[in-house]
């Protein structure tokens, strides 16, 4: 089916999705009877759960990520890819985005809400936390996936995406690692202001938390998830787990360096949180298996800045996506073979890259 064709209707079946968290949670309230927004409103008594999130939100997530990023790096789980350049693009994409960008962009749009939206703060404090956290989740990450795959399905959106393809490695190290146009347009930061904004506070702030672990775990290069396949016993948990959120195999795959060896898939896999979406929309592949290499193929190196600044900085690299009169999209590169694609099979003991989970 052409390109245009299958992202219509897609589309039209993602209007469906967007709408059924609200068609179910009127569906309960008129069987039951409840009228929740004639009470008074009620936050949530468990304040345990409401500091754990509260925590995740704010350093919570920028520690964690930290700690299973030192302890993938003393695994030697990144080996001589962390060169210089992919250091400081790292640490520049990280620290910016947590401590620049995202608190700059929530700050504004709080304080446009008012002005977009005047009178409607707090209007659905009413909705109860389950039904906020579903319709929260849903629209959220739906959007998410949407905006994802269509960086890499439309050629002008590619390089805005293309840095966080760019690593030829795993881990929590590149998990934030993304251009800072495509950060600054990135969904949740503004639909988590908006929900807090009318009154979903809590349920946008677990969805924030739920997101955020479940994302960090799937771009993890611990293989949290072999013993599921490994285990006979275990493979109903696996089947469920892996067709309806990213695990570490299914998102493997999509950074994989190649399409070709029937385990790479980067023309899909776009889940988020959630991987149903794939299934749905018949972007996913599952092999439980992961890749040989990662990055991209004809990655040149490009610098630091370049990828994190395009197109304010381009890069110096001839012939390179980011560089001034570059291709949209790279298909060959005479002369450049990634480095990530003459690194040698190994075994995972220690220092594994590549899990042969069969």
């Amino acid at each position: 089916m052409p390109l245009k064709k299958n992202i219509l209707r897609d589309g039209t079946i993602s209007l469906f999705l967007y709408a059924l968290p609200l068609l179910l949670m009127g569906a309960w309230l008129y069987i039951t009877g409840d009228r929740p927004w004639l009470r008074p409103p009620v936050t949530p008594s468990i304040p345990i759960l409401r500091a754990v999130f509260e925590n995740l939100s704010s350093w919570g997530l920028p520690v964690l990520t930290l700690g299973v990023g030192v302890a993938e790096f003393l695994l030697g789980l990144y080996d001589k890819r962390w060169t210089k350049n992919e250091k400081i693009l790292d640490l520049v994409c990280f620290f910016g985005s947590k401590i620049i960008i995202r608190p700059t962009v929530v700050y504004f749009t709080l304080w446009m809400l008012p002005l977009l939206l005047p009178g409607l703060k707090g209007v659905f404090t009413w909705v109860p936390l389950f039904w906020g956290f579903l319709i929260i989740a849903v629209a959220d990450d739906l959007t998410q996936y949407w905006y994802h795959r269509l960086h890499h399905q439309v050629p002008f959106l590619w390089r805005f995406h293309r840095t966080h393809h760019s690593a030829p490695y795993m881990g929590m190290a590149m998990a934030s690692r993304q251009n800072i146009i495509y950060t600054i347009f990135f969904s949740q930061i503004y639909l988590t202001a908006a929900m807090t904004y009318l009154g979903l506070g809590y349920a946008a702030l677990l969805v924030t938390g739920v997101k955020s672990l479940i994302t960090l775990a799937a771009h993890s290069s611990i293989p949290w998830d072999k013993p599921l396949y490994s285990r006979r016993w275990l493979h109903p948990l696996a089947w469920v787990l892996e067709r309806l959120i990213s695990t570490p195999a299914t998102h493997h795959a999509h950074h994989a360096a190649s399409n070709d060896d029937g385990v790479g898939h980067y023309k899909g896999n776009f889940g988020n949180m959630f991987f149903i979406w794939d299934v749905l929309f018949g972007t996913g592949i599952i092999t439980r298996r992961y890749p040989k290499a990662y990055g991209l193929e004809y990655y040149q190196g490009e610098e630091w800045y370049a990828q994190f600044l395009w197109p304010i900085f381009k890069s110096r690299k001839e012939g390179s996506e980011l560089s001034a009169g570059g291709p949209e999209v790279t298909d060959e590169a005479p002369g450049y073979i990634s480095p990530t694609l003459e690194k040698e099979e190994e075994d995972f003991v220690g220092k594994k890259y590549l899990y042969d989970l069969q």
